[in-house]
């Protein structure tokens, strides 16, 4: 991609499109450029898509010299998070060894939607294999080798998006889409200095996503501002008979959207307990900076398990979506060095039915409790991760299928209630790492997560900063 078009907003790049300085054709070809020169670099690139990215690009660009446009994703490129399925003969390898060549004759809906809006799939992105439904501890648990932190590649970019992160990082795609079950959009977008949007749970269709835990799974965009999500999660919402876990009514992104009146953002007490001192100092600056147009204010939750709760659910459910691979042998195949055969969810001791089913029933109570809460307050504000990017050499900190972490309060009740949530960056640590600051809200409420993180960069420029080229051999 040109220099002066990387790390160009969707946004920009549309009204780029719309008068005629760059086309679709060029926009797409300089993309893969990079994708095919840099992806290796960065371990972020499961499959170049040229082909079929230039053909949409030429199709978008002959519609456009006739005065007629899709949108403003018409014509511009994006990565897809290799669980999503794509036909004519692209692989869909999720990540993992035994199904490095495995193919589908269908498209996923998100897949379909972004294409029908004119957008060109570039490239299929780098995942943790399975997305974690083995358990892992350690960023090279992919096919392709642990995703590289752009900021520094000797840093792992987080979670099992990790290739989604890397390569919008990286400026090898304007955007992507992820999926999280349990941090897996918003921890890459922390570490990687990116905005990032886990949507309400059936917002976005998942026909066509490899399946991880029915009741937990969303997917959504990671991208350079908070706008952009908006932009993106508006052309792949609404309902879809393939999925009927989804919401009946499509989202509608209001890039306008205001209260009339200040914000009300709640902070969790004791939030920053477990955090790092950078990840301290950067979440007070940015409630600071925030209340000028915000009143803040400490709460708490009712004391529940919802941790607890959560990973019950998410520990069956993984079991159970990949009990014919286990029973199989496929763990042994796949690449984290001897943790899946012993440690994987299907190790851990038996959960009874009657646990799961009570899980369920809790998770019901937990939302009702914390919609209770979560009623007196626009969002709920935390740093999305206690700590930055993690050695890509060693055993991260943090959350795994195993280990789930009783700090992490906000991704329990996030995504075991469903709920929306956005990062967005908020400084660096001494290192030269990025951080994150997370808008959590009800459920169908993203345009209101997303008018506070526009209003935060607003009055910051932490998103318009970012990393350099690389300057050691690529491959």
């Amino acid at each position: 991609m040109a220099a002066t078009l990387t790390f160009t907003p969707v946004r920009e790049l549309a009204g780029l499109i719309e008068n005629k300085s760059v086309s679709p054709v060029e926009l797409t070809r300089s993309c893969l450029d990079r994708l095919e020169r840099l992806g290796g670099h960065y371990n972020a690139v499961a499959t170049v898509t040229a082909d079929r990215a230039l053909r949409l690009a030429r199709a978008t660009e002959s519609e456009i010299a006739a005065g007629r446009s899709r949108g403003l994703l018409h014509g511009i490129p994006w990565g897809a998070k290799d669980l999503l399925a794509t036909s004519g003969g692209i692989p869909t390898t999720w990540g993992a060894a035994p199904f490095k060549d495995q193919q589908f004759c269908h498209d996923a809906t998100v897949v379909t939607r972004l294409e029908e809006s004119g957008a060109p799939l570039a490239a299929k992105l780098a995942m943790i294999e399975l997305a974690g439904g083995m358990g892992y501890t350690h960023p090279n648990a992919s096919l392709t080798g642990p995703p590289k932190n752009p900021w520094d590649t000797g840093r792992w970019t987080g979670g099992s998006s990790s290739g989604s992160g890397a390569a919008v990082a990286a400026g090898l795609a304007p955007f992507a889409i992820g999926s999280e079950t349990w941090g897996s959009i918003l921890q890459p977008s922390a570490s990687c200095g990116l905005a990032g949007l886990r949507p309400t749970y059936g917002r976005v269709s998942r026909h066509g996503a490899m399946a991880l835990c029915w009741t937990l799974d969303k997917l959504g965009p990671i991208c350079l501002t908070a706008d952009d999500c908006g932009i993106v999660l508006e052309a792949i919402s609404g309902p879809d008979p393939l999925d009927p876990s989804t919401h009946p009514e499509r989202f509608i992104y209001d890039p306008q959207s205001q209260p009339g009146r200040r914000y009300r953002i709640g902070v969790l007490k004791g939030i920053l307990d477990n955090a790092d001192d950078a990840i301290k100092g950067n979440f007070e600056a940015a409630i600071a900076n925030l209340k000028d147009v915000a009143d803040v204010e400490e709460m708490e939750f009712p004391e529940f398990p919802y941790v607890e709760v959560t990973s019950t659910i998410l520990m069956v459910e993984a079991a159970s979506a990949f009990e014919d691979f286990v029973a199989e042998g496929g763990p042994q195949n796949l690449s984290s060095p001897g943790y899946h055969h012993a440690r994987g969810p299907y190790a851990r001791p038996a959960v009874l039915a009657t646990d799961y089913i009570k899980a369920l029933r809790l998770r019901g109570v937990m939302a009702r409790q914390v919609d209770d809460v979560m009623a007196r307050y626009d969002v709920l504000a935390a740093p999305t991760s206690m700590n930055t990017a993690t050695s890509i050499d060693q055993e991260f900190r943090g959350r795994s299928m195993t280990s789930t972490g009783p700090g992490d309060l906000m991704g329990a009740i996030g995504n075991g209630c469903g709920l929306p949530s956005i990062s967005v960056p908020n400084g660096f640590d001494n290192d030269g790492l990025p951080t994150g600051i997370q808008f959590m809200g009800r459920a169908y409420d993203e345009n209101v997560c997303i008018a506070i993180a526009r209003e935060f960069q607003a009055g910051t420029d932490w998103h318009t900063r970012h990393p350099g080229e690389p300057t050691e051999p690529t491959g």
